[in-house]
């Protein structure tokens, strides 16, 4: 029988205290918590490589681990062993005479299955047996949040998968590794977030792959549209028609993928009928004169169809596309790529595309090795990242697989996010 060492358990009293080292000593990613309903128990997992923290919290004064605390106070609870298959281990063990808690395997976090191993047959340590589900992310229904006059609903079209050495540049695997484990082809989870911006009229940023993308290519970039960007507009209670403007942050496939769609007659048309599309005009000018670096980002059906049909409106720095909506350089990724400031009533949400790909990239010097001009990321995080401090900019993460939004905080020289949505 083949064990890893899954995770350690620690019961904790005041998780606050607990996360102000984890998180805000150590500069660990904390996962949101997810409720465990059969064990009246919250986890907060904390991924470390290939092993993780469990941090559980009572939610009822009868549960196991508000028992534990109160008998023993907060500490270590339990030792998490994984296993390929949870019900053969269970019958080797029981074949060999040990002492189970659990005979056969219930649910527990993160959708895996679990049972626990009697401390009198582990000489006293409680050893839980883990079988992990398959590391899909889950993180798809569309969230909400009111900025001033404008409505902010972030979408999805599914996750994909892309080197992790490629996505976090110079930065070593060990560090990365904690934030998004890669799967044995060293491809990491990701989103694909575009968000709708409600006001005089509606928007949409970005717009994920879409689904024009062939069998071979969707395997080497992992792409799951098990649920996509149709199914995301009708949960928010929207169509491809609603859509009055669809602005590209950039002209790479996995956010304009989706501006256009393969007619039955296989023509390449534009997907949303009423709007007109909007792109920086030197971004334009690189996307349709690609060189050897980055023509396997720049698919040219997925936006020259769009000057074809006439839709398009090409603006430069700067440009306001709707009221309260306009772009702002920040290079790097590629030398013309836009974050989108969104300001109403005194507050601002920045849609980071690919300057902050997803939460981990946070700290300045963690640039993508796809970043044509690196120094300029460098630069323009620099910056940013102090604005974004002092005035408290909810970010939007379009690449993140499990967070929307959230709040760029600074506290003794560290960084990190508080998740909003």
């Amino acid at each position: 029988m083949k064990v890893w060492i899954d995770h350690l358990g620690i019961a904790v009293q005041d998780l606050q205290q607990t996360l102000s080292f984890f998180r805000d000593v150590l500069g660990l990613h904390v996962e949101a918590p997810e409720e465990v309903t059969s064990q009246r128990v919250r986890a907060h997992f904390v991924h470390m490589g290939p092993s993780s923290l469990e941090l559980l919290e009572a939610t009822a004064p009868d549960s196991a681990i508000a028992r534990f605390v109160e008998k023993r106070g907060p500490g270590m609870h339990h030792v998490a062993l994984r296993v390929e298959d949870i019900d053969a281990a269970l019958v080797y063990l029981a074949g060999r005479g040990i002492r189970l808690i659990d005979t056969a395997a219930r649910p527990g976090a993160e959708g895996a299955r679990v049972a626990f191993i009697h401390p009198s047959a582990t000489h006293g340590v409680l050893v839980e047996l883990k079988q992990p589900a398959a590391r899909v992310p889950s993180f798809r229904t569309p969230t909400r949040y009111t900025l001033g006059d404008l409505k902010l609903i972030s979408l999805s079209d599914g996750f994909f998968r892309l080197d992790g050495g490629a996505m976090f540049g110079v930065v070593p695997r060990t560090l990365w590794e904690t934030r998004l484990p890669p799967d044995d082809r060293n491809r990491i989870p990701l989103g694909l977030r575009p968000l709708i911006v409600r006001g005089a009229e509606t928007m949409i940023i970005d717009a994920g792959c879409g689904d024009k993308m062939d069998a071979k290519l969707a395997d080497i970039y992992g792409l799951d549209r098990s649920y996509h960007l149709d199914h995301a507009l009708a949960e928010a209670s929207l169509t491809v028609d609603d859509i009055d403007i669809v602005l590209a942050s950039h002209l790479h496939f996995d956010h304009v993928g989706g501006f256009t769609t393969r007619a039955a007659d296989g023509r390449v048309v534009p997907r949303f009928p009423n709007a007109r599309y909007v792109a920086h005009r030197q971004e334009w000018d690189d996307a349709t004169h690609p060189h050897e670096r980055n023509k396997a980002s720049y698919l040219q059906e997925n936006f020259v169809p769009l000057q074809d049909a006439g839709v398009l409106t090409l603006v430069d720095d700067n440009a306001e596309i709707m009221p309260g909506v306009s772009y702002r350089r920040s290079g790097g990724h590629t030398a013309h790529h836009q974050v989108v400031m969104i300001e109403s009533a005194g507050a601002t949400a920045v849609f980071a595309a690919d300057m902050y790909p997803t939460a981990a990239h946070i700290p300045d010097a963690w640039v993508m090795g796809y970043d044509l001009y690196p120094m300029d990321t460098l630069g323009f995080k620099r910056a940013f990242a102090r604005e974004a401090v002092e005035r408290e900019y909810l970010i939007f993460f379009e690449h993140d697989p499990s967070m929307a939004a959230g709040i760029l905080r600074e506290q003794g020289g560290k960084r990190r996010v508080d998740r909003v949505i």
